[in-house]
Parts: C-alpha cells; structure tokens; sequence
C-alpha cells in the first residue's frame, strides 16, 4: 500500500487516511489509486462502513497543481481525461459502495477536497474546517461531482455563488446550510467520527446499503419509479435476518444484534 494512504482496519470498519499532509493531501495520480484500491479492499474484505479524513491540518487541497502546470509541460494537460481516469471513478466508487461512507473533515477542504467529502454519505467537520470551492480562481469548473451535489444540496442560487467567488465556507454555516451532517468542535471530532461510525457499522448494514442507494436514486426516478423502487427494497429487507432480528429484539425489549444480512 501506498504511504499516501493510511488505513487502520477495526472489526467491523475501516479508516482511510489521507497522508499528504505537506501538500495539504492534495490529490496525485499515487494518491488517487491508493485511495481507490483502499475502497476496494473495505468492499471485498467485508467491512461494514468506511471513515475517511486527513492527516495533518487540512483535510484535501484538491488537485497537486504541481502535477498539471502548464508551464512545466510540452501542452496544455488534459483535465477532461483527469476527471475520467482519476476524480469520476472515484466518486462513482463511493456512491456504489454498499455500506456508508463518513467523512471528518479535519482542515480545509478545497477544491476536489471539498467535493470529495460530499460526495460521501455523511460528512462532520471540525468547527475549525473550511470549504472552499476553489475553482474559479484558477479558471476551472466545480468537478468531483460538485456540479451535481452542490445545486442539489443547497439549490443554485448558493451553488453558483460559492462557485463563482469561491469564498471559503465555516463548517458551521456549511452545517446551517444543509452541506453537511454535523459541525463538531475540534477535540472532539475524531471521538465523534469514530463513534457514529461504529454505531453504523454494527446497525442492519443490508438496510443502510439499501437506504443509501433508494436515496441516491431518487435524484433522477420519478415519483412511480421511486415507489416501485421502495417495494423492491423493503421486499429484500423484509426476507433479511437484520428485519426478523429488530422485530424480535423490539418485541422483547433487547438491544438488537445485527450482522449485516
């Protein structure tokens, strides 16, 4: 494995790291498939849910510019092919994996940093992380998926406004605005990651798979489509023995013991 990446495997969950901290972990080709193959391992070693976060005291600076100065380079780079090779599959990634995927922000989160943490399934930052969509200051357009999540999560009057600025947002307002999950003081937020983690990869994981794709999907389905969508998913919930389980531990006033099936 890479040093680029971190990753620290617990019994039901594993933490990703990134470890650029010099670069403010700012993304280079070593980096974008160390943190892919870390995904991959989670999926098919079995883990329930993933925590990723930053060393250091950012969370990701996006792109190493370093790697796509034009001056530096016989032409122009090729961002179109970067975004297809490195930043769409990796997005695409997250969204499939069948299991949540919480982000703790630690630093600032700028650029594809910031959109790499939106494109998890729940995200908590340090009330003294910033995003940043930094974008425009160097003539580029939101990737990551920040095009999509951005006017969907906030609307797009607020997109295109942090977009065309790129003022950078506290973790408090991103919070208030509906960006993300939870804005957590600073010395806390590595307890509370862990915990809500914990909790999620010891809860009816087959259910949450489901939860997180139903929701994902209904972003393009239309209302019949969505519902028909909902039929199929609580008929495999409801055969699952996470379902039986529930019913059995609600019906008899005990902690429930769920393995994800």
């Amino acid at each position: 494995m890479s040093e680029t990446i971190l990753v620290t495997r617990h019994d039901t969950w594993h933490e990703i790291m990134l470890n650029r901290p010099d670069k403010l972990n700012s993304f280079n080709e070593e980096m974008h498939l160390a943190l892919r193959a870390a995904l991959e391992a989670a999926r098919d070693e079995g883990a329930r849910a993933v925590l990723l976060t930053g060393a250091g005291r950012g969370f990701c600076a996006g792109q190493d510019l370093g790697d796509r100065d034009p001056s530096k380079m016989e032409g122009p780079p090729d961002l179109g092919e970067t975004v297809r090779r490195f930043y769409g599959p990796l997005v695409n990634l997250i969204r499939a994996l069948p299991f949540p995927v919480v982000c703790a922000v630690n630093g600032v989160a700028a650029g594809a940093g910031a959109n790499l943490a939106l494109a998890c399934d729940m995200v908590l930052a340090s009330d003294k992380a910033k995003f940043i969509q930094s974008f425009s200051k160097v003539g580029l357009i939101p990737d990551t998926g920040g095009s999509f999540h951005l006017p969907r999560l906030l609307g797009e009057a607020r997109a295109k406004g942090l977009a065309f600025t790129a003022e950078p947002m506290s973790a408090q307002q991103a919070e208030d605005w509906g960006l993300i999950w939870k804005c957590i003081e600073d010395g806390q937020l590595t307890y509370e990651a862990h915990a809500l983690v914990e909790k999620l990869a010891n809860g009816p994981t087959l259910g949450l798979a489901l939860t997180k794709a139903a929701i994902q999907a209904s972003a393009v389905n239309t209302l019949s489509e969505q519902l028909e969508l909902e039929a199929g998913y609580m008929k495999t919930c409801g055969e699952s023995a996470d379902y039986a389980e529930g019913v059995s531990a609600f019906l008899n006033k005990r902690a429930p013991q769920f393995k994800g099936e």
